[in-house]
């Protein structure tokens, strides 16, 4: 018989991703949805007819408790949460009972069921727990061991889903492993995110419906890989005798500012940067316009200015790597902004 799958958070591109890839592996899938009104419920319905919709509510522990009945998951992937950082300063409360309370819930649920022996679960940890801060370690980047110190309710509230779910599997024996991914982009990213928000402006300047982009502190620095390689590293943790914990990184940090340079580049665009501080704009070498400022507005109260992962682990015991590099993956992001804006490619 084939296996079983729940997904919360199946809306989002991890979950895109995730349901494909289990599909082709043959398991039945389910999606966890909120509410009848959801507007990516369609979008779910029409691209991924396999996936079956369960709706309930990661707040909602009667709800989550019905889904592992009607699913009977062998198999649950919570990758639900109030996921955006800046929006989390503005919602601190909704990301704390989402993003944070929502995994006890989830765990909950599956003892409610008696599914602590029969029930596999992974939970969608962020290099965000570690904030940026006492990183004394240039090259090498943070593991499983390195120091949390989150720097916002986001990372905070992630931080509990982490330590509540390694405590289920100390205290309950359930077999449950945290991701610790950094961060993972791709064309399914949404465009309140910079890096979908960088490319999406980008194909709109080359077709003329918008004449610049503005963006906030361009000189952070991310370990940027492709969501598509990152589910396969969730799915190979759950295969293992032994659950644990496992950092899924690209081992290489970039700038925004070099994902700019590079996206720009894709629609014949040689940036130049003229100007300091909030005052810096990036102005086409080719017309003298400029295509990109800078919007004090977009700075966060606290600041992660690096952050960079070491997948030593995951690829010895995984045997998970990569496999888009950091130019391809801004370029598959430009070219599908250009195709969904109307470009012929």
């Amino acid at each position: 018989m084939a296996k079983s799958a729940l997904i919360t958070g199946i809306t989002g591109q991890d979950g895109y991703h995730l349901a494909n890839l289990l599909n082709e592996k043959g398991y039945d899938v389910y999606g966890l949805i909120r509410g009848q009104q959801n507007p990516k419920r369609d979008r779910v319905i029409k691209e991924q007819p396999f996936v079956k919709l369960i709706e309930g509510d990661l707040t909602d522990q009667g709800s989550l408790i019905r889904a592992m009945q009607i699913a009977k998951p062998e198999e649950v992937y919570n990758l639900g949460a109030i996921s955006h950082v800046g929006h989390s300063f503005k919602s601190p409360q909704l990301t704390a009972d989402v993003t944070g309370k929502g995994v006890l819930n989830i765990l909950e649920a599956i003892r409610a069921v008696g599914g602590e022996k029969t029930i596999r679960f992974y939970q969608a940890s962020t290099s965000e727990m570690f904030g940026g801060l006492d990183y004394n370690r240039p090259g090498v980047g943070y593991d499983e061991n390195s120091l949390f110190h989150p720097r916002s309710p986001y990372g905070v509230a992630k931080l509990y889903g982490h330590w509540i779910t390694k405590n289920y599997r100390e205290s309950y024996g359930i077999h449950a492993s945290c991701g610790i991914l950094f961060n993972h982009e791709g064309d399914r990213r949404g465009v309140e995110f910079v890096t979908r928000k960088i490319t999406n402006a980008v194909a709109r300047i080359k077709l003329g419906k918008q004449t610049h982009v503005e963006l906030g502190n361009l000189d952070s620095k991310r370990d940027w890989g492709y969501a598509g390689d990152y589910v396969e590293g969730m799915w190979r943790m759950l295969q293992q005798d032994k659950p644990d914990d496992y950092v899924l990184a690209t081992g290489e940090t970039h700038t925004i500012r070099e994902f700019c340079e590079l996206a720009f580049a894709e629609i014949g665009i040689k940036l130049e940067w003229q100007g300091e501080d909030v005052n810096e704009v990036g102005i086409d070498a080719a017309t003298d316009k400029t295509v990109l400022k800078i919007n004090p507005d977009f700075f966060r109260p606290a600041e992660v200015d690096i952050l960079l992962g070491n997948p030593a682990k995951a690829e010895e015991v995984l045997g998970w790597k990569r496999k888009v590099d950091f130019p391809g993956l801004v370029k598959l992001m430009v070219e599908t902004d250009l195709a969904l804006e109307g470009e012929v490619i």
